[in-house]
């Protein structure tokens, strides 16, 4: 009885090559999608960079701000409401959610252009625009409060700390205190911020227990602390603000029906929205380095 033999099939590789000639697709992506995630790769080098910097010059230091102290206030002296008349944190967290949640509106947009809703992408982008906006604007108005009510500079900073044991010699409001008087007191690895306000320095003198009858005085902290907030703070918003003007002109071609003939799922509303996202996935190390360390 005659057994039949099945011939083995080669294998169609003349797909996987033209996947690979001038009009294909590597890795089924569009060129425009590939070289926007290259450059995100290469800029995440480069924040990653300055993020490094930060932290060795963070932690080679002695002393270094408190953030909970340097980023307490509020717009409109709304902080003066509060318990202890501080809010640490909680203006950035609102700056934080902000962005968080254009990411969020951002997403809408891309799955309403994958859908060719170009009137849901229109509108999904539009409240992105406005939420990149809205952190812009709290980010301007952190600048400014730490630049004209605190002076804080490129090359001053008035937010110190020390970490010796010893005891305060003056109390809050710099009048030395009274013979046999209870003086606040301070250990190693206890920070104390010394704070400038309204171009008054609150400054303290302290005595260590390491040189008796030695006073000491810190009138500033690490100089490095401004120049490097101020620098790496402004990269990420000028990032936030190219991709605010990207966002608007996308949005303007998305209402003018440029994409509708494409019929490729918006495709340039995929790319923009990858920035986008980027640029809130750094935004999370920042907020990390400078204000949680």
């Amino acid at each position: 009885m005659a057994t039949a033999t099945e011939t083995p099939t080669a294998p169609d590789t003349h797909s996987q090559e033209a996947t690979w000639d001038g009009a294909g697709k590597p890795f089924r992506v569009g060129y425009g999608k590939l070289m926007m995630w290259y450059f995100l790769v290469s800029d995440a080098f480069t924040f990653a960079g300055f993020l490094i910097a930060y932290g060795a010059l963070r932690f080679s230091m002695p002393t270094w701000p408190v953030p909970d102290f340097v980023f307490q206030t509020l717009p409109f002296g709304l902080h003066e409401y509060f318990p202890d008349g501080s809010a640490p944190l909680i203006f950035v967290t609102i700056m934080s959610f902000v962005l968080i949640v254009s990411s969020v509106t951002m997403v809408r947009a891309v799955q309403e252009g994958e859908r060719e809703n170009k009137s849901g992408v229109v509108k999904w982008m539009l409240l992105t625009i406005i939420g990149g906006a809205g952190f812009l604007g709290c980010q301007a108005w952190e600048w400014s409060n730490l630049i004209g009510h605190e002076h804080m500079s490129l090359t001053t900073n008035p937010f110190g700390t020390h970490t010796s044991d010893g005891v305060y010699t003056v109390d809050e409001a710099g009048i030395p205190y009274a013979p046999g008087a209870e003086r606040e007191t301070f250990e190693t690895g206890e920070s104390y911020i010394i704070h400038q306000h309204d171009g008054e320095f609150l400054q303290r003198t302290f005595q260590t227990t390491d040189l008796p009858g030695v006073e000491q005085k810190q009138e500033f902290g690490p100089k490095a602390f401004g120049a490097l907030f101020f620098f790496i703070t402004g990269f990420h918003g000028f990032h936030v603000f190219s991709g605010l003007v990207i966002l608007l002109i996308i949005a303007l071609n998305s209402a003018s029906g440029q994409y509708v003939a494409r019929k490729n799922g918006y495709e340039m509303v995929e790319k923009v929205g990858l920035y986008w996202h980027f640029v809130d996935l750094v935004w999370v190390f920042v907020f990390l380095v400078f204000y949680l360390i």
